[in-house]
């Protein structure tokens, strides 16, 4: 190996992900040194338990609980740790000290990014976060880098493994919901509190990174509208099928043109993240198993798909060890870190305001007259039908004489599908709302 500069790279927290990026620091040093530029050495790790199993060999003399004194002394932190303390303060420390960060954190980039990239700005630093929206699918870069001088209007992204897994086994399967969460807990996919990932916490982190950088605009995590899939059982997948869809957990970041925002544009952002049905043809229905993939829609590059694993130790290590040579590059050629472009402040504006079409499916009396009901409901609330289908209850599963409808809609006002199902489920004559699910990828 060329006798290279030496940079003295320090890592927070030895998990699974934080295991296999030293593991394969240590192992392809040379490969790793000729791509950077620089030699890449690993001063130590911080961890709470030095002694705890790991699962990668590692020296123990590698391994300290002192953060601070570690991170001093570093040119480059790889935060590794989750949460939002203490690696919040371990990466304005290492900042301040004048090192780049590289982080995998979505849950601290999602609640405190711009704290974080201001920081790195006062001090001419950078902040790599490649592994935090999409695990190994390098989609950081190609939205902050080889899409600036393009104009993003849409992002549709699967990017939580586990409710992938989950919802693709109920449509191939014909599983339920509870079965499929268990075995997904037996194979470590979810973990055994799955609220981050099933109630879309998950993916509402990542939908605000994500968004941020498509639209140049600081979004706040409050700001994401969040559904997740509990709601989704057998006889809605089944009706999903039918109708030629597939129900997937989107994550989907739109540029609106709004006139009622303050916006010198005329624009705005709408981020949400809910249960939605994909027509069976579109690319984003093919994502099987626990994989990720995000469908970017740009004004002159067009459609663009980024498919892969969206998580996993040594698939996510991939991403970080990209961001560690790039860090390091930097530290070559000199110069202050790019910053992140959020000047556009494009207002995000609340779900009721964005248009998509749906499928509303209600429990119904099997009587005459009731079809005529729920219509003119709908047409009141200026909500038009496009399709309706009506079959029977199976005995067994409700009271007898009880039909389910399917209603698939136009092109509706959010405010407006909510304000009908509201008054459909107190008409009287619908027993139940089964699900209100929109309709995206036409």
């Amino acid at each position: 190996m060329t006798d290279y500069r030496r940079l003295r790279v320090a890592l927070l927290g030895a998990g699974a992900v934080g295991s296999q990026v030293a593991d394969l620091l240590r192992k392809h040093a040379d490969e790793l040194a000729d791509r950077a530029g620089a030699a890449l050495e690993l001063v130590g790790i911080a961890v709470r338990n030095p002694d705890a199993p790991r699962e990668a060999d590692l020296p123990r003399e590698l391994f300290t609980t002192d953060s601070e004194q570690l991170i001093v002394g570093a040119d480059i932190v790889i935060e590794l740790m989750g949460g939002i303390e203490p690696a919040r303060t371990d990466i304005l420390l290492a900042l301040s000290s004048g090192a780049d960060v590289v982080t995998a954190n979505k849950a601290l980039l999602a609640t405190h990014g711009p704290e974080i990239f201001d920081a790195a700005d006062q001090v001419g630093a950078s902040v790599y976060y490649e592994a935090a929206a999409a695990g190994a699918i390098p989609i950081i870069r190609p939205l902050r880098d080889s899409l600036a001088g393009d104009r993003v209007q849409r992002i549709m992204g699967i990017v939580n493994g586990t409710t992938n897994y989950i919802l693709d086994r109920m449509d191939t399967e014909g599983s339920e919901f509870a079965d499929v969460l268990a075995d997904a807990q037996r194979l470590g996919y979810a973990e055994a509190d799955p609220t981050a990932d099933v109630e879309g916490y998950d993916a509402a982190q990542k939908a605000a990174i994500l968004a941020s950088l498509a639209f140049h605009t600081a979004v706040p995590l409050e700001a994401v509208h969040r559904e997740g899939i509990r709601s989704i059982d057998r006889q809605t997948m089944d009706a999903a099928r039918h109708a030629g869809y597939v129900i997937k957990l989107l994550a989907v970041c739109e540029r609106l043109a709004d006139a009622e925002v303050d916006s010198p544009t005329g624009e705005a952002i709408s981020v949400r993240v809910y249960p939605a049905l994909i027509p069976r043809e579109h690319p984003l229905a093919s994502v099987h198993g626990a994989n990720n993939a995000v469908f970017v829609q740009a004004e002159a590059a067009g459609n663009l798909m980024f498919y892969g694993a969206g998580a996993g130790g040594v698939q996510t290590a991939s991403a970080v060890l990209g961001d560690v040579v790039s860090a390091a590059r930097r530290h070559i050629a000199g110069g202050v870190g790019v910053g992140e472009s959020t000047r556009a402040n494009l207002p995000v504006v609340p779900i009721g305001r964005v248009t998509t079409r749906y499928q509303i499916t209600l429990e119904v009396s099997d009587e005459p007259g009731v079809l005529a009901t729920v219509a003119g409901i709908l047409s009141e609330g200026r909500v038009s039908i496009a399709t309706v289908e009506q079959t029977l209850v199976p005995a067994g599963d409700v009271a007898p004489g009880i039909a389910r409808l399917v209603i698939g809609t136009h092109t509706a006002r959010e405010q407006d599908l909510s304000d009908t199902v509201d008054r459909l489920a107190a008409s009287g004559v619908v027993g139940r709302v089964v699900s209100v699910l929109r309709v995206e990828g036409n």
